[in-house]
């Protein structure tokens, strides 16, 4: 009875010492998987073997033997709960040490950008202008009818407004503005004179899309309402804006036009900057470069806010800002600015 006990006793001995030093090796959950199917497994298991044959053995052994057994299960069932978790302390260690950041190793160099020349042009007539006393103002891109063309001293029957084939989002009234004028409106009806406002934006028109031509554009506007305020003062104003965007051996020239929201109404040109006046092909030999056009604001347009065109008087000035920057960067090509071609952006500073 003794010598089978202590044969039994000393089976689960080195089926104990054998487990403990294999489960000590296993290194994957699909190795520790694969040692809990051998020695504890419900159907094969080295240690189920054993406590399915305690019923061979006589009925003096049995207790001893099984409480030797059961003891053994205990223990390697604790040992392996033990070495299931280090294993997954050891993969959240390793998956924390890839995702860790080597803060001793120099930061990554990040490319220095290159502002966009129409953004540049933008803050360069922002400040400009900002120099002369003219606030910046914003508006609406998408405008009503009464707005864009009506407020402006331009009636549904105005031939101006074949020259402005219109983007309409409802025929009649709403479309995408076709020019910064509207908000002379928007900011005459909020403020009482004196008024020294410019307007940066989009406007929207449907041409015939070439080298110099988009179907989106951007433009500045300049407005100026007060009781002293002559055709002198617009033309001081606009050669002075030129001479600060194109150097100040700038020539400007006036040329009596029509808009319907000005009288009387001049277009200002700039001396050619490529050559000086002498003529060539970028001035088309002329001599001169158009830049945009200006006027006194029309005392219909002042009656229609509520000035009295007896006390206040204004002028009204207007230009494309890819036209400046044209001429300022020597690009040729109106389509390149919002291509966002960056071996284009990266000539500019």
């Amino acid at each position: 009875m003794t010598t089978a006990q202590t044969q039994e006793e000393q089976a689960l001995a080195a089926l104990r010492e054998r487990a403990v030093a294999e489960l000590a090796a296993v290194t994957t959950g699909d190795g520790l998987e694969e040692w809990r199917t051998r020695y504890l497994g419900r159907e094969r298991g080295e240690l189920t073997g054993i406590l399915k044959g305690l019923g061979k053995l006589a009925p003096d052994q049995r207790k001893a033997v099984g409480q030797a057994a059961n003891a053994v299960k205990a223990d390697l069932d604790r040992l392996l709960e033990e070495r299931r978790q280090a294993l997954r302390a050891a993969e959240r260690a390793a998956a924390l040490e890839r995702e860790r950041l080597d803060v001793t190793l120099p930061g990554r160099v990040i490319p220095r950008g290159h502002v966009h020349p129409l953004s540049q042009t933008i803050r360069d007539i922002v400040r400009v202008m900002g120099e002369m006393g003219f606030q910046l103002y914003d508006g609406p891109e998408v405008e009503t009818d009464y707005y864009n063309f009506q407020a402006l001293n331009i009636p549904p029957d105005h031939p101006a407004r074949d020259m402005q084939d219109t983007f309409w989002i409802a025929p009649g009234q709403i479309l995408l503005r076709t020019q910064t004028s509207p908000m002379q409106i928007h900011v005459m009806e909020h403020m009482r004179p004196p008024v020294r406002a410019i307007v940066i934006g989009k406007v929207y028109r449907n041409e015939a899309i070439d080298a110099s031509h988009e179907a989106i554009f951007h433009q500045v506007e300049g407005l100026l309402i007060d009781e002293t305020c002559t055709m002198a003062d617009l033309r001081g104003v606009v050669e002075r804006f030129a001479r600060e965007m194109f150097g100040a051996e700038r020539k400007v020239r006036f040329r009596p036009s029509y808009f319907p929201f000005t009288e009387p109404s001049a277009e200002f040109d700039i001396d050619c900057i490529n050559c000086n006046g002498a003529g060539c092909r970028v001035c088309k030999y002329s001599g001169w470069l158009e830049m945009g056009g200006s006027g006194m604001v029309d005392p219909r347009v002042l009656r229609g806010v509520g000035y009295d065109p007896s006390v206040y008087r204004g002028f009204a000035f207007g230009l494309g800002i890819e036209r400046i920057a044209m001429l300022r960067y020597g690009i040729d090509e109106i389509r390149a600015f919002s291509t966002n071609d960056l071996r284009f952006l990266r000539q500019f500073t």
